[in-house]
């Protein structure tokens, strides 16, 4: 039998143990899904980490079951997982408290308070509502002001991908490119920050004590080896190289076969950005950082949509019962269903645009979702489909702000996430950026990007660019329709574009009225 990798990919709502083949074929794959997080009170959203590690171990142990020759050809071991989803431990380990995971939109009370020369300048670059607002963001700021007992005693401050590493190794290591979030991170110099550096605002903004942070280590590099404790609770070999990845979205890009900014990522994921990988540090959205790529020493500029396509679960929700029950009935997913509505609708939804600003972010701190265009011939399938249509504008925004730091443009496009599976998505995205969309053989784009590192780090493949090269493979391509495109082209620049700046008075009028968003 041929060597074999496993990838744990933890997601929001599953944890996925996957088993590639060094040619990048899915040689088994076991799924455990979860509640994605429980809310004490509204807005909150904790995990209890212990989920993350017992859904581990299950999805290993039925894998090794059911796949048990594959298993036994294992050479290593890569985890990728969701950012900015910080849990406590104590020096085993232990977690002191729920996970609080980036859904949450609980506020911390700032801590930076700079001084006169430095508010002049963050007020002249018009950063002061974004500087208070990731300070207000930062869960490490709202445990040390509401639980400092909790905080004294952590001895780690970890991602999930730090956690699920320790759980395995007993090593408190982790990846570089795994540290996105409201963390003390440098992302130019791709290392902890030094609080002595007047421009390095993370450690100002999120004073954790260096002592609580992990060591970080290069993608591609050893984390440590499989215990006997953890061999005993996921049957994988003591002994075993666990090799430090990234994130989802960053190994998802890789896993996509996206080496140069010529080249972009589409993840259509609960959020939905637009990655390129780069040699250089740019800022797409001024002060919004490059993160770290799954490569050692590249970048992933990134622009983001928060909650992007978590808006297809919010459309299901609130407008789509009838859908969901006929999914039922038929057997098939909501989402199935759902992807009829955009054949009952024209391009362009009849005039119907979305701004798909559901969730604000760190660039937009007052913004606020709209749609305009309202006429009684519109019916749920013009919604869902201008939804969709929304998303994929603001993304086609996000590679025109790409496009002008890095100076070169992106020609060709992949796609990944749980809405690529949908042919209509896709062909929709094609239609309004214009340009032809590759989707992956295999929808694990990011488990299969930590194979690839796994392979190189554990000696199988020389390279990232071979490991590429024998591992991921295309099935589909999506090409423009020219028609479509003309008509989208006319929207995005003559309505799109300009709602935002029309708009944007509006909704800090509506923020200092109703304290929504806080």
């Amino acid at each position: 039998m041929s060597e074999t990798i496993l990838s744990i990919d933890c997601g929001t709502q599953s944890l996925r143990a996957i088993l590639f083949s060094l040619n990048g074929e899915i040689l088994g794959i076991e799924k455990i899904p979860f509640e994605p997080y429980a809310s004490q009170k509204p807005g909150w959203a904790e995990q209890d980490p212990e989920i993350y590690w017992e859904t581990l171990k299950t999805a290993c142990l039925k894998l090794k079951q059911v796949q048990a020759l594959h298993f036994a050809n294992i050479v290593g071991v890569g985890i990728t997982t969701i950012r900015d989803s910080m849990i406590n431990v104590d020096q085993e380990g232990n977690p002191l408290r729920p996970a609080i995971i980036w859904l949450d939109q609980r506020k911390a009370k700032p801590v930076y308070k700079p001084w006169f020369g430095m508010r002049l300048l963050i007020r002249s670059i018009g950063m002061t509502d974004s500087i208070d607002k990731a300070q207000r963001d930062g869960k490490c700021n709202w445990v040390k002001q509401n639980q400092p007992k909790i905080w004294e005693k952590t001895h780690k401050y970890l991602q999930v991908s730090g956690f699920l590493n320790f759980r395995l190794t007993g090593e408190f290591r982790d990846s570089i490119a795994s540290q996105i979030g409201h963390v003390p991170f440098d992302y130019k110099k791709q290392k902890w920050g030094n609080r002595k550096d007047l421009l390095t605002f993370s450690t100002k903004i999120y004073p954790v004590e260096k002592e609580k942070l992990p060591e970080i280590i290069q993608p591609g590099e050893i984390i440590g080896k499989i215990n006997r404790k953890a061999s005993e609770a996921t049957g994988m070999p003591v002994g075993l190289l666990v090799v430090a990845c990234g994130s989802d979205t960053g190994c998802g890009t890789l896993g996509m076969g996206v080496l140069s900014d010529n080249m972009a990522n589409l993840s259509f994921g609960t959020t939905a950005t637009i990655q390129i990988t780069s040699k250089k540090y740019l800022e797409p959205i001024k002060f919004m950082p490059s993160y770290p790529a799954a490569i050692s020493g590249l970048f992933n500029p990134e622009v983001e949509i928060f909650r992007g396509f978590w808006m297809i679960s919010w459309f299901k929700n609130q407008f789509a019962q009838k859908e969901v029950e006929e999914a039922k009935q038929r057997g098939v997913s909501a989402e199935a269903v759902l992807n009829e509505l955009l054949t009952k609708s024209p391009p362009g939804s009849m005039g119907l645009v979305v701004q798909p600003y559901w969730g604000p972010g760190l660039s937009k701190p007052s913004a606020k979702g709209a749609m305009i265009g309202f006429g009684d011939v519109h019916k749920r399938p013009h919604i869902y489909r201008a939804v969709i249509e929304g998303l994929a504008f603001g993304l086609l925004e996000g590679k025109e702000k790409i496009e002008k730091v890095s100076r070169t443009k992106i020609k060709k496009l992949t796609v990944s996430g749980g809405g690529s599976q949908s042919d209509e998505i896709c062909q929709i995205a094609a239609d309004v950026f214009n340009l032809p969309i590759l989707r992956g053989k295999t929808a694990e784009a990011s488990g299969l990007g930590a194979a690839i590192i796994t392979a190189v780090g554990t000696g199988c493949c020389p390279s990232v660019e071979e490991a590429i090269s024998k591992m991921v493979h295309y099935d589909s391509e999506f090409r423009p329709d020219n028609k479509n495109h003309k008509l989208y082209k006319h929207l995005y620049k003559k309505v799109y574009k300009k709602m935002y700046k029309k708009l944007k008075r509006f909704y800090h009028r509506i923020r200092k009225i109703t304290g929504y968003p806080e």
